[in-house]
């Protein structure tokens, strides 16, 4: 409850919590990391975005479930220009990669109907 002067308010706050479990995690991390081994390292694109869709799908934000919809080629064609990037300015645009990483999840994740 909270006390506003004249009036009463009830804010009615929803739990946030992740449901997912350990064993699961530590299984898709490694089928991510056995499938990226064997394609050297052309499919990591397609783990990273098996692992985040699996954390997302787990999360629940103020009783409202994540969802993501983000695909391995979408990020496939960002690792390409991220590369580029960082080849032609000499790895410095390598820092900014870590960011442009989060950037693009963020912007692929939204909470489900």
């Amino acid at each position: 409850m909270e006390y506003t002067g004249q009036q009463k308010r009830t804010l009615y706050v929803e739990e946030s919590y992740f449901d997912g479990g350990l064993l699961q995690y530590v299984g898709w991390y490694i089928i991510g990391t056995i499938i990226t081994t064997f394609s050297f390292g052309l499919l990591l694109p397609w783990a990273v975005c098996l692992i985040y869709n699996w954390e997302v799908k787990h999360t629940v934000i103020n009783g409202q479930r994540l969802e993501f919809d983000g695909t391995a080629l979408q990020l496939f064609g960002n690792w390409i220009k991220w590369w580029f990037l960082t080849i032609i300015t000499l790895g410095i645009y390598g820092f900014w990669v870590g960011i442009r990483i989060r950037q693009w999840k963020t912007k692929h994740t939204y909470f489900a109907n």
